[in-house]
């Protein structure tokens, strides 16, 4: 099973009630008969314009509706600013103020202040912050696992604020939290197989995408899991048609091995023709992690090769064959050079 590495992105809340606001703002604007001509950039600009009054007025709510437009809109900078000047009187404020500063979105890059918003708000638990802890104790987890901002790094704090975060299980907490425990538990330092399993099918209950193809490739090698071809089957199929990556390269090697050689090469080409330029794109759109995504291409690059080398569902040609063994390794060496050890074992 591959491990869970550093490079894991923050939670994300949906703040319903206040994008409740900012929908309804739109749809007053654009029922207004001396509006509705407007094009779409000028709407936007009427938003900002009735939030700006709202604050101007005193509604102090509405400096993080704004910050929130802000976001929305991909204008960080000034979201920064909107949380920055509303975090003392709004937590809501100070949760996004602290992401932002951890990950540099929109402000210089502080993890240390970042982790003291988020610790704040931890620590002043109210109903009005109540749909944020899941999220809120996600990503302290993730700060002592990546160990920024926090004193040392710590494998056993990340996984205590991990398992509040994941709630048992509950659809409502954490989805993040509950497939990183999967893969905390698949790392050598944290080895619990039968824990990794049990949080990924939790996960994948609850809509990930990343433990849907992680159980795949469990059931298909009997990793915490009894060996089951046809739950492999269903789990890499299902999560390579919601544009999981690593579990098309997955599924390529799994139809190589039951020697479906025309589908497994038929999807490796498929697979084989992304670049690197597309992991950051396919990894905001599918909110699988950039590494498992250079992952299954290095792996759908690998059989390619194997299939030209060997004309197998495809037409012969050791000139690609080479072209795409090459491609494997830049995507990932690791992968690679597993790959290629077990074919000089005959495994492949």
């Amino acid at each position: 099973m591959e491990e869970l590495p550093k490079e894991i992105t923050a939670e994300k809340v949906h703040f319903s009630t206040d994008s409740k606001i900012l929908n309804d703002i739109a749809q007053e604007t654009s029922c207004d008969s001396e509006l509705k001509t407007l094009t779409e950039d000028e709407l936007l600009e009427r938003i900002e314009t009735v939030l700006n009054e709202k604050i101007i007025n005193g509604e102090k709510t509405a400096f993080f509706q704004l910050g929130l437009f802000y976001l929305e809109q991909d204008l960080y900078e000034k979201a920064y600013s909107c949380f920055e000047k509303s975090k003392d009187f709004d937590s809501q404020s100070m949760y996004q103020y602290g992401v932002m500063l951890y990950d540099g979105i929109g402000c210089e890059q502080n993890t240390v202040k970042g982790v003291e918003c988020l610790l704040q708000v931890a620590q002043n638990p109210s109903n009005y912050t109540k749909h944020l802890m899941s999220a809120l104790q996600y990503n302290i987890g993730r700060a002592y696992f990546q160990g920024f901002g926090v004193d040392r790094q710590s494998d056993v704090e990340a996984e205590r604020w991990w398992l509040l975060a994941a709630d048992d299980g509950n659809p409502k907490a954490s989805v993040k939290a509950q497939s990183s425990l999967g893969m905390f538990y698949s790392r050598e330092e944290s080895l619990d197989l039968k824990k990794a399993f049990f949080w990924h099918s939790e996960a994948c209950g609850n809509g990930s995408l990343e433990s849907q193809g992680a159980l795949g490739v469990m059931y298909e090698y009997g990793v915490g899991v009894k060996h089951n071809s046809d739950s492999a089957y269903i789990c890499l199929k299902e999560a390579s048609d919601r544009g999981n990556v690593y579990a098309m390269g997955n599924l390529v090697a799994h139809y190589y091995r039951r020697k479906l050689f025309s589908k497994a090469s038929a999807l490796a080409l498929r697979v084989a023709q992304l670049k690197s330029q597309d992991i950051k794109l396919l990894a905001a759109e599918t909110e699988c992690l950039p590494a498992f995504i250079s992952k299954g291409i290095s792996t759908a690059c690998f059989y390619l090769a194997r299939s030209f080398s060997s004309g197998l569902g495809i037409q012969q040609s050791e000139e690609e064959a080479k072209v795409y063994y090459s491609r494997s390794y830049q995507f990932d060496p690791d992968v690679c050079a597993r790959l290629q050890n077990i074919t000089t074992h005959g495994v492949i």
